[in-house]
């Protein structure tokens, strides 16, 4: 009887968390948190590469944002587990001053390195750029490496290999208005430039763009604003000159997201589909969406990834893996770094109209709760 009670109970369970599924998540395949518990209290802005052993992924971690104990750390993918996280890389100072670490960036480079871009400095307007390189899919690492005075690396978002052979980072600074620019390298770190700063701050200030390659030199970049939508502007000789800055259909909350295209030409977008209230540039950084688009201006609802009332689930990052698949990692609720894995032929599109995200099955928006650290 007690066995048949537990074959019940299993059964239910399953239904249940299929139901979950089938409400607005069709095309999960794995939903998990990189680790349990770690030695800091507060994460936040992760990023995802794949490597020729694995997944790797990275993030910073430490008291809270902008805490001088703020170091950068690792997870590798290994037999199906995430390992636990191990630091990388810290901002101490060589006469012993501490400072936080900012924003990792992971980017393989195809039959090489695996290349780790950072920051160090007291807060984004005054923060400089920082390199480490690995030959064993993140294990070991080389010496950390200062990037030339004024280059910072990608801000948030993957580089671009080019066609013309540059991998091209997508960059932005604060420090005098929010700058779009782009940091340019035809040798995977060794010698750099750079293109911009591509906009006007007093006009559309705009920061941590994402790029789409489109093909044949067009470049399209999506960043994120104070102006209460994503951000979009064009290039058609491989990043060198853009397009004004315009607004797109889409709301922002003032936070950041990503997108990549797609190996069959179309883009992904993930990003948190909110208008603020009121006038506010800001807004909850609560539901995390996803959005395809076929044609880089209409954009299609695809997926909610979280829609709890309790804020935040930000600073997205995805990538298509060698498998077609689409990987997403994120921060959840500043407390841990989700992983999400999406089969994109299983995605139900819906159309967006007039910027608002379309009812979908079993879906109701949350009454939102505002996260107490929405900073960065």
């Amino acid at each position: 009887m007690k066995r048949i009670t537990a074959v019940i109970l299993l059964l239910f369970l399953a239904v249940k968390l299929n139901a979950q599924v089938e409400k607005w998540q069709t095309g999960v395949l794995v939903n998990e948190f990189l680790y349990d518990q770690a030695s800091f209290p507060s994460c936040h802005s992760a990023t995802l590469a794949e490597t020729p052993t694995g997944l790797v992924a990275s993030f910073f971690g430490g008291t809270k944002e902008r805490n001088p104990d703020v170091e950068i750390y690792i997870c590798r993918r290994v037999d199906g587990k995430w390992t636990a996280p191990y630091s990388v890389a810290n901002g101490i100072q060589e006469n012993g001053k501490r400072l936080p670490t900012w924003n990792p960036v992971l980017y393989q480079v195809p039959g090489g390195e695996l290349l780790l871009f950072y920051k160090i400095g007291p807060k984004p307007s005054e923060w400089w750029g920082m390199m480490r390189t690995s030959a064993d899919g993140g294990k070991t690492w080389s010496d950390a490496r200062k990037l030339p005075d004024g280059f910072i690396g990608p801000v948030k978002n993957k580089p671009v290999l080019l066609s013309n052979g540059n991998l091209i980072c997508p960059s932005s600074t604060e420090g005098n208005g929010w700058k779009l620019h782009f940091e340019v390298t035809p040798d995977f770190g060794k010698t750099w430039r750079k293109i911009g700063p591509i906009n006007e701050a007093k006009v559309i200030g705009a920061i941590q763009p994402s790029i789409l390659d489109h093909g044949n030199g067009k470049l399209q970049l999506l960043a994120r604003s104070r102006n209460r939508a994503l951000i979009s502007a064009y290039s058609n000789d491989n990043g060198e000159t853009w397009s004004p800055l315009e607004k797109t259909s889409l709301p922002n909350n003032n936070s950041g997201t990503d997108a990549v295209t797609l190996k069959d030409g179309r883009d992904v977008l993930v990003y948190n589909h909110v208008l603020p209230p009121g006038d506010l540039a800001k807004g909850p950084r609560t539901p995390l969406n996803v959005a395809i688009s076929k044609d880089d201006k209409k954009w299609d609802a695809a997926l909610i990834l979280e829609d709890s009332p309790i804020s935040q689930y930000s600073y997205p990052a995805v990538i298509q893996t060698k498998d077609g698949l689409l990987h997403f990692i994120y921060t959840w609720r500043r407390q841990k770094i989700k992983h999400v894995v999406v089969d994109p032929a299983k995605l139900k599109l819906k159309k967006i109209k007039d910027g608002k995200w379309p009812l979908m099955k079993g879906y109701t928006a949350p009454e939102v709760i505002m996260g107490k650290a929405e900073e960065q």
